[in-house]
């Protein structure tokens, strides 16, 4: 069996003038990277008048280390889609080195559906991450270069909120003593660093509409505080012209395409743990402008990515989805029901009734709490036997919610045929979208909101410090901004052991910030962290190239 990176390898991918002309991009806005990459100029948002098409996201379960399936669903999907004779176009994000040399070792799909080249997008792509991380450590420099030479703004080195960042997992950055040395390298005080994706500037990045746009939020970032807590902004150093200088090319989608030739878009990156875990608004509209059907996706379970897409992008850009995908594999959600990944093989229904809870409550959501129509994509696998399937079919019918096998890890848009004809169904259908929870509620509510609604929590505990901090950003005028709430992947819960659908638990706050530019609040929740670390055997180990210049590894 070939793996991945193999099957990416050996396609025949068509020159990417070719997927900008199938795209109807016009020449004059296409920037090619070599033969099978572009970038799109934003300006053809603007120029050219489009209609609108239909918007599909696809969302999944808690993720298990069982694996789901969204990017090679959602890839798949537009594969589907385009072999029925539609018109589609998918939006993705760009992945993040650090999770590539962790965990994942990838994620650009898998087997027959997947985004091309793999191994550039996995890696350096176009840039965009290093031209983010560039932006956000130059702001970092100049707040560090002011109180250096004066401190006219009278900050207060003990409240800065700005760290720099490294596109890269590595727990000794964590936490950090900086500007040591003597006067001429600075003021010593405490820092750290977090991963470029967790960056407020990726966030910005994600939901600038343009140029001007960008450059307005980058001066609305929120770096520290006074000495009487009056925040300090980008603005206030002069910082955001040229931070919009570095950023500028970036800011323009990527093209490239799937292994069938459907036009892809890959732009922005945000986790959808600790940010808000979608790719860029740019992409998104752009793929609706030139795609009478967009296939687009958010990060982790529906309660994470689905939520903030739902709650923050849709909200602060005026889009929604037309159709929710949730995705989900019978061994993942017997590994919710407590069975351990070496027996996931083994027919299991009572642990598969048991895990079910944990998709139905992601469905749930979607069509009571957001009222959008909705299917379920059961992601196959060859051990998945008939009963399994039944099983899942019979209780999301419960839930008026029609289920549909998807083969295209194994068969690619052909495997997907199924699942797009429903889908094609669901998006003329009746769409009474609302959000979670009203803006202008305070943001202690707000947060409950989500615990209970989304999570289904009891309540949240804050920490007396985060109490604190809300009252001081109500004051301040930032309480009527949507939250982003930083949790656990794994579990609706903040604690990543409490899989399925746990009830009679709490969320606890333990620190509270606003990303002011990006225009939401940040609630941390648990044991979330910012800078995740490398485990004992990281996908780095199985990474290598050749004397040819042929990568191995990735997958």
């Amino acid at each position: 069996m070939l793996s991945d990176i193999e099957i990416a390898q050996a396609a025949q991918t068509q020159p990417i003038v070719e997927i900008a002309e199938k795209a109807g991009i016009p020449e004059q806005y296409l920037e090619q990277y070599g033969r099978n990459k572009a970038k799109v100029d934003y300006n053809l948002l603007t120029d050219q008048e489009h209609t609108p098409g239909k918007l599909i996201l696809v969302t999944a379960i808690n993720p298990t280390p069982a694996g789901e399936g969204k990017t090679t669903t959602t890839v798949g999907l537009s594969d589907a889609l385009s072999r029925l004779g539609k018109k589609t176009v998918v939006a993705l994000r760009e992945p993040s080195l650090g999770p590539v040399f962790g965990i994942k070792g990838g994620a650009a799909g898998g087997g027959y559906a997947q985004v091309v080249p793999m191994e550039d997008i996995n890696l350096h792509f176009t840039g965009d991450f290093h031209a983010i991380g560039a932006a956000n450590n130059l702001l970092a420099a100049l707040l560090d270069a002011h109180i250096h030479n004066g401190n006219e703004l009278n900050i207060d080195v003990r409240k800065i909120t700005w760290k720099r960042v490294v596109d890269m997992n590595d727990r000794q950055l964590r936490n950090i003593v900086c500007g040591l040395g003597g006067k001429a390298n600075g003021v010593p005080r405490e820092d750290g660093f977090d991963i470029t994706v967790a960056s407020e500037i990726m966030a910005i990045f994600c939901l600038a509409t343009s140029i001007t746009d960008l450059k307005e939020r980058l001066g609305r970032i929120v770096v520290g505080y006074t000495y009487d807590d009056q925040p300090v902004t980008a603005h206030d150093l002069h910082a955001e012209g040229a931070m919009a200088a570095l950023l500028k090319d970036a800011l323009k989608p990527n093209l490239v395409q799937t292994l069938e030739g459907t036009p892809a878009f890959i732009h922005g990156g945000p986790f959808a743990n600790i940010a808000h875990g979608c790719n860029s608004i740019m992409a998104t509209r752009m793929a609706m402008a030139l795609g009478d059907y967009a296939v687009t996706e958010a990060g982790f379970g529906a309660d994470l990515g689905a939520e903030k897409f739902l709650d923050i992008k849709c909200r602060l850009t005026g889009i929604q989805p037309d159709a929710v995908v949730v995705v989900a594999t019978a061994r993942a959600l017997k590994n919710h029901g407590g069975v351990a990944k070496a027996d996931l093989n083994e027919e299991n229904l009572e642990a598969l009734e048991a895990g079910l809870p944990n998709l139905l409550q992601h469905v749930e959501n979607i069509t009571k709490v957001f009222k959008l129509p909705c299917v379920v994509a059961i992601n196959r696998f060859p051990t998945d036997t008939e009963a399994e399937l039944a099983l899942i079919e019979e209780k999301c019918k419960e839930l008026g919610v029609n289920v549909a096998l998807s083969e295209v890890w194994a068969k690619g848009g052909e495997g997907g045929i199924a699942l797009a004809e429903e889908v094609l169904r669901l998006v003329e259908q009746p769409n009474d979208f609302e959000f979670a929870y009203d803006a202008d509620l305070d943001i202690k509510t707000k947060i409950e909101t989500i615990a209970k609604r989304i999570y289904r929590a009891d309540g949240v505990n804050f920490d007396p410090k985060v109490v604190k901090e809300i009252a001081k950003l109500e004051k301040l005028g930032f309480g009527n901004m949507p939250v982003c709430m930083a949790k656990t992947q794994y579990s609706f819960s903040d604690d990543a052991s409490k899989l399925g659908a746990p009830r009679d638990f709490t969320i606890t706050v333990r620190d509270i910030k606003v990303s002011a530019g990006a225009g939401f609040i940040v609630a941390l929740t648990g044991n979330v962290m910012t800078m995740p670390g490398l485990g004992k055997n990281p996908a780095a180990f199985r990474i290598d190239v050749d004397e040819t210049g042929k990568i191995s590894g990735l997958f």
